[in-house]
């Protein structure tokens, strides 16, 4: 498979969704590796209440906001997307942590 052309290149809307399906499996990739910090998570936590941690949660949409910013990028629309995934990956770890703890 050939790399996608940059956006700047793209001349077509063929290019244009070749370029965006790219993107996408590089981000479920990324996904992968993300969701592995969760079971990790869920592994380390001694406690399902710390599953659930705002003050972390905040910090996170803080930085992806700052960097989205410094890229040119609206911080409130990436604080969306961001809040989103915290929020399932919040779901996916609590489903990881009482899965490890009913398999013993």
């Amino acid at each position: 498979m050939t790399a996608a052309k940059s956006p700047e290149t793209c001349e077509t809307m063929l290019d244009v969704r070749a370029g965006v399906d790219e993107v996408d499996r590089d981000l479920v990739a990324l996904l992968v590796r993300r969701f592995g910090y969760m079971d990790a998570a869920a592994r380390i936590k001694p406690d399902r209440n710390t599953v659930r941690d705002e003050v972390r949660k905040a910090q996170v949409l803080d930085n992806v906001a700052r960097e989205g910013e410094a890229a040119g990028l609206e911080p409130a629309r990436l604080r969306a997307v961001w809040n989103e995934l915290v929020e399932q990956s919040i779901a996916y770890e609590a489903t990881q942590w009482d899965r490890l703890r009913a398999e013993g």
